[in-house]
């Protein structure tokens, strides 16, 4: 739905911020651009002189709806650079197989908006990233991606079986 009213829109229109600019992780969250959504469509009802959100304009919605996606996504595009940087450092230092391939899975994978640009961050790369994403039929029930998932940990060797896998535990229990 947002998608859809967003190609209707103008992405820059309604200045939001970037969740999180400050922090050099890879720290996600949305809980502050959406309360800047929600405060920027009051400025328009106030301004517009109406009783509620829901009463705005087809072109006002459509600008947040904009605006929202794009910085939305430029949140996931700034937090995925800076993972890829930091794999990236660590296979340097380590050595051993390169990472080099995204996975985008799960519902938000059918947004075309979101597909295209991840594809550009990894084109973008100085080393080329490889992007895959199912078809976006596949990208509405969590079933059929878990099964996705599945399928694709299965043509890679990987496994759940304890059996021959070094386990770490991250907090010894120990007295």
């Amino acid at each position: 739905a947002v998608e859809a009213l967003a190609k209707e829109g103008d992405p820059k229109s309604i200045q939001l911020p970037i969740p999180l600019q400050r922090r050099k992780d890879c720290d996600f969250s949305y809980a502050g651009l959406k309360t800047a959504v929600r405060m920027a469509a009051d400025k328009l009802r106030l301004e517009r002189g109406l009783e509620s959100i829901d009463d705005l304009c087809r072109q006002d919605k459509a600008n947040i709806a904009a605006s929202f996606q794009n910085v939305a996504i430029r949140h996931i595009e700034q937090r995925l650079n800076r993972a890829m940087d930091m794999i990236g450092n660590e296979q340097e230092e380590e050595g051993g197989e390169k990472i080099q391939s995204l996975a985008v899975v799960g519902g938000v994978a059918a947004n075309l908006e979101l597909r295209s640009r991840l594809e550009k961050v990894c084109d973008d790369r100085s080393t080329s990233w490889n992007m895959f994403v199912p078809p976006p039929r596949l990208c509405t029930d969590q079933g059929s991606m878990s099964a996705w998932a599945a399928i694709e940990r299965i043509m890679v060797g990987s496994s759940d079986q304890a059996d021959g896998q070094e386990v770490y535990a991250r907090f010894p229990f120990s007295a």
